[in-house]
C-alpha cells in the first residue's frame, strides 16, 4: 500500500470521499501459523492499513478522526496478548472487527497482512481484506444470530 500521492480530496459525504490514515509496514510479533514450528514463539507479521473516514478532523480532539499512533499501539498490544491464531485471514478479520469497534470515525478499512520471508523466491505473500462499516455491521449481526442459535 502506498501513501497518497497528492493532496487530500475535499470532503464529499455524498460520494464517500474524505480522509485516509495509512499505516505502511507496521511490523509486530504475533503468534500465528499452521505449522508446528510456528507454535513455538511469536513471529513477525507486517501490517499495511488504510483507514478511511469522512468526518472533518478537529484540533479539539474527539472521535471525529483517527489517531494513527494510538491505532498502531493498540494493534501491537492486541497481538501481544492474543492466543495463537492459525490463519492470517482470521487475524485480518479480528483486526478489522477491533478497528471498527474501537474507532467510531472509521468508515472503510483495507488491511494487508504478511509474514516476511515466509516463501523463498517471493517478495511477500499474504492476505488483504477490504471492509466497510456496513460489512462490520453485517458481520456483527451474523455473529449475534449464530450465538443465539447456540
Amino acid at each position: 500500500m502506498k501513501p497518497a500521492e497528492g493532496p487530500f480530496a475535499a470532503l464529499d459525504p455524498a460520494r464517500g470521499r474524505g480522509w485516509s490514515v495509512f499505516v505502511d509496514a507496521l511490523k509486530v510479533p504475533a503468534r500465528i501459523g499452521i505449522h508446528p514450528h510456528e507454535h513455538a514463539a511469536p513471529q513477525p507479521v507486517v501490517i499495511d492499513a488504510r483507514l478511511a473516514y469522512r468526518r472533518e478532523p478537529s484540533e479539539a480532539g474527539g472521535d471525529g478522526w483517527i489517531d494513527y499512533d494510538a491505532y498502531c499501539a493498540r494493534l501491537a498490544s492486541f497481538l501481544a496478548h492474543k492466543p495463537h491464531t492459525r490463519l492470517l485471514e482470521t487475524l485480518a478479520l479480528e483486526i478489522a472487527v477491533l478497528s471498527f469497534d474501537e474507532w467510531p470515525a472509521l468508515d472503510a478499512l483495507t488491511l494487508a497482512l504478511h509474514k516476511p520471508k515466509i516463501r523463498p523466491g517471493t517478495k511477500r505473500v499474504g492476505v488483504e481484506l477490504d471492509w466497510t462499516r456496513a460489512d462490520h455491521a453485517a458481520w456483527r449481526a451474523a455473529a449475534r444470530e449464530a450465538a443465539a442459535r447456540g
